[in-house]
């Protein structure tokens, strides 16, 4: 083989080679599916649940990205492209995100986050999964006992008064603190912050003898507690929804399917047990999510 026709067999072979690597270069590579949470147990859970259910149904892997930190910081992480997909809460929307009163009816709250957060964050509410996870007030049972209440109202005609036991998001959120204080409860001391891990430890030990709790926590089954009726819905509603960005749910519409299928398999009962299995019975996240979506008949 003379050397002209060596040449062009060896840029041919070349040629070929890099014909791939071209084509690769020019496709367009798939953004990860990434889901997100805030930094407590339901949220952890409940961003669990979504991203085994998006990986079965799509055959992906998702990339996770729980347990980020409070609503700000979450929502802020949604805005940027950083998730994609996370549970958020419409009273939480409407008073946080937007900074606005929450309206009593649950559908007119719903409203609200959907159309704003389509207009300011392009992302969309989905249908509600099931659960309302308002603030509760929560007593022990033989103070409830004692002093012959089951409301709000009726624990603001107690004296001397209340010591208080608050998360922090509680304690400096419009819908928290504030929205309690409509009902001039007699209190016996400032307000106690803490962690929300502990306040049912201190109300348990007398350290408090009132907390702001959520309406799912998983130890709300497991001792003698009562949850006092708001009589006057100062707290408004919470459903639980997932939050996808638009861009997200238009570059597959298999994962819209995915999510819808998700709406209306909780109950406020149903997200206790997932809570406790994992804050009571100390089981992995993991585990708790793949048996929800067994039972759910989702897998």
């Amino acid at each position: 083989m003379d050397r002209t026709k060596a040449c062009g067999v060896i840029c041919s072979v070349m040629l070929a080679a890099l014909a791939p690597i071209g084509v690769s270069c020019g496709k367009k590579l798939k953004a990860p599916l990434v889901v997100g949470s805030k930094n407590f147990t339901e949220q952890v859970v409940l961003g669990e649940i979504i991203a085994q259910h998006l990986e079965r149904r799509l055959g992906v892997t998702v990339t996770r990205r729980l347990n980020l930190g409070g609503t700000l910081l979450t929502y802020q992480a949604l805005l940027s492209g950083e998730i994609g997909i996370y549970p958020e809460y419409t009273g939480t929307i409407v008073s946080e995100i937007l900074k606005e009163p929450i309206a009593k009816d649950a559908a007119q709250v719903l409203a609200l986050s959907r159309q704003e957060l389509a207009r300011i964050a392009r992302t969309e509410v989905l249908d509600p999964l099931g659960i309302d996870n308002t603030f509760a007030m929560v007593i022990r049972g033989e103070d409830a006992r004692k002093f012959n209440i089951s409301t709000l109202s009726e624990a603001a005609l107690v004296k001397p008064g209340w010591k208080l036991g608050v998360g922090y998001e509680f304690q400096s959120r419009m819908d928290g603190l504030p929205a309690l204080n409509s009902y001039h409860l007699n209190m016996a001391a400032a307000p106690r912050s803490m962690d929300l891990g502990l306040l049912y430890k201190a109300l348990e030990q007398g350290q408090v003898t009132m907390i702001a709790a959520n309406a799912t926590d998983g130890p709300l089954g497991s001792h003698d507690w009562t949850i006092l009726r708001d009589d006057k819905n100062a707290f408004g509603s919470y459903q639980a929804c997932i939050l996808a960005r638009q861009d997200v749910l238009a570059s597959d519409f298999k994962i819209r399917v995915a999510l819808e299928e998700l709406s209306g398999k909780f109950t406020n009962a149903i997200m206790r047990k997932l809570d406790a299995a994992v804050d009571i019975e100390h089981r992995r996240v993991p585990e708790v999510a793949a048996e929800f979506l067994t039972q759910a008949g989702l897998r």
